[in-house]
């Protein structure tokens, strides 16, 4: 696809799937076989799983010492209650893929190293508890994709141009629509889960502690599966964006223009520069909170 509009693909279902016309598109502009494309897509899938076993299996700190543990006591929490067994699934998946890459493991960008779990964390979750088969899930990628370039071309998916908005944020929305067409949701709905996703979380800074994707970074990961989850059920439940996805992404654009650089990754502001975050990367070899 040359520039990427939501509402154009929307126009273009019919009565199909936003990651049916998406694998259409990219069949003509790679002249690949729709299968090996398909492929391609069903291999991220199989990685993405893969980094959760390995990261929820290795409880190894990163080689800063600032994280690595948390998957594994959200694990061995009792208190699913809080937000039900597919919530807390999700949550786990992300810190453990987080954690993963922050071990310097093998996972995916979706779309940064730094939102590498959100969109895995549902996609796991969902589909795991509520039976979806592979291919479903594998086609809702696409989706997830669509998204993800729309934001690249009309904003930014960097954390260094607009913020973590633009990494856990966009991961978000990217999981939204995913969800939502995961559970038959229309295109429209797709649209408005992504649109809300990144409501959510507009204007989110990016303060790293030491300028590593560790401290928040991580935990953002399960906060970001959360929000996803969140936009996609109210999306299914009707709720509407009033503000169109395409528009809303790009004020996302606009909003991380004004986020000042103090705030765009440096680490020189925000939790990268409290008394705390000083005190831990004079002692990384601990279990900092």
């Amino acid at each position: 696809m040359t520039k990427t509009e939501i509402a154009r693909l929307i126009g273009l279902c019919g009565g199909g799937r936003i990651s049916e016309i998406v694998l259409e598109m990219e069949e003509r502009e790679q002249k690949r076989p729709r299968a090996e494309i398909y492929g391609e897509m069903a291999g991220l899938l199989s990685i993405m799983r893969q980094s959760a076993e390995q990261g929820l299996a290795n409880d190894k700190p990163s080689t800063s010492g600032l994280t690595g543990w948390n998957a594994g006591l959200m694990s061995a929490d009792p208190h699913f209650a809080l937000l039900g067994e597919l919530g807390k699934h999700a949550m786990v998946t992300a810190l453990a893929i987080a954690e993963e890459n922050a071990r310097m493991g093998l996972i995916v960008a979706a779309p940064t190293a730094g939102s590498c779990g959100i969109l895995p964390g549902v996609l796991i979750a969902v589909s795991g508890r509520l039976n979806i088969p592979e291919d479903k899930q594998v086609m809702s990628m696409f989706t997830a994709g669509a998204i993800g370039k729309a934001i690249a071309e009309k904003a930014t998916l960097a954390g260094a141009d607009g913020g973590c908005q633009a990494e856990c944020g966009s991961a978000s929305a990217m999981a939204a629509a995913a969800c939502v067409e995961l559970l038959d949701g229309s295109p429209e709905m797709c649209a408005h889960g992504a649109a809300l996703a990144l409501k959510f979380v507009m204007g989110m800074v990016c303060d790293p502690v030491g300028g590593l994707v560790e401290v928040p970074c991580v935990k953002r990961n399960a906060s970001g599966a959360i929000n996803a989850l969140t936009a996609a059920s109210m999306a299914l439940a009707g709720i509407k964006s009033v503000i169109p996805c395409d528009e809303v992404i790009a004020a996302m654009g606009q909003v991380g223009k004004y986020i000042p650089p103090e705030l765009r990754e440096t680490a020189r502001a925000g939790l990268a520069v409290t008394p705390t975050a000083k005190h831990m990367l004079c002692h990384t070899n601990g279990k900092p909170g």
